[in-house]
């Protein structure tokens, strides 16, 4: 049985970049980007033409950013979709390769993410598990220094990110996908916990902030609701536009007030 033809729209590397453009996306400037494929359509090229797009709208003075995370380099104790049976769990911890830039995948941030680590040029944080990975000519400033016991915080692009008054764009993406709303956990009174990993010397446990994306969906309603937010549509995709520093100011009132104890991600 042949499937179905597409409904679209399609979308170009041009239709792209022009959608991008009238979204309000400017030249030279530095943005960081969750995205969803599937969301845009018919995508003529599918994730290399997302990312021209993209790169064609900042122009050779802007900056791409985006999350190139590979939680999967963790403890399998806390692994739930799927977990894996507890006497494989020494084993895991033992085997693991440990993270390296250039070759370690990224997991569950899609396949735009993925297409930027591999693009040429890109270069990638050195966090183990919440690296972001940017291409332009601000990459290095944005990704130098993330410290391996600093996840989303201070000390990590995010911040980095918000001085250099980068924007952020959701393309196709929810709130819950807003990384910059972890910033802020890191200013509010927020638990701290163990995360195992694997490193260059073998497993290994570091103490971190908790993090979580429990309520982000309701933050970033409240978010948009309360402060300027461009809204439009790039392809199919519903394409949200606003400064970084905005998004993390507003998060650390809101879940100081909704949710003052986050939990582990």
């Amino acid at each position: 049985m042949s499937a179905p033809p597409p409904t679209g729209p399609l979308v170009t590397r041009g239709t792209l970049g022009e959608q991008l453009r009238e979204l309000g996306v400017q030249s030279g400037e530095t943005l960081l980007v969750h995205s969803s494929l599937s969301s845009l359509g018919w995508v003529c090229g599918g994730p290399v033409a997302v990312v021209q797009g993209l790169l064609d709208a900042l122009g050779p003075d802007g900056t791409l950013v985006v999350p190139s995370q590979s939680g999967d380099l963790s403890d399998p104790a806390v692994w739930s979709n799927p977990p894996v049976p507890e006497e494989w769990w020494e084993a895991i911890r033992a085997t693991m390769p440990a993270y390296y830039p250039l070759v370690t995948p990224t997991r569950g941030v899609g396949v735009i993410p993925e297409t930027v680590r591999t693009w040429p040029g890109a270069l990638r944080s050195a966090h183990p598990q919440t690296s972001f990975a940017a291409v332009g000519p601000r990459a290095a400033e944005v990704l130098d220094g993330h410290a391996l016991d600093c996840r989303l915080g201070e000390r990590s692009p995010l911040a980095r990110l918000e001085a250099l008054h980068a924007r952020v764009l959701l393309l196709g993406a929810g709130y819950d996908a807003c990384t910059g709303f972890h910033l802020a956990e890191y200013r509010i009174p927020t638990p701290l916990v163990k995360v195992g990993r694997p490193g260059p010397a073998g497993w290994e446990v570091v103490t971190e902030v908790s993090i979580s994306s429990d309520r982000f969906d309701e933050l970033g309603h409240d978010f948009e609701r309360d402060r300027p937010v461009v809204r439009g549509k790039v392809g199919a995709a519903d394409a949200r536009l606003f400064p970084l520093a905005d998004a993390v100011a507003y998060a650390e009132r809101w879940l100081g007030i909704h949710r003052p104890r986050a939990e582990e991600m």
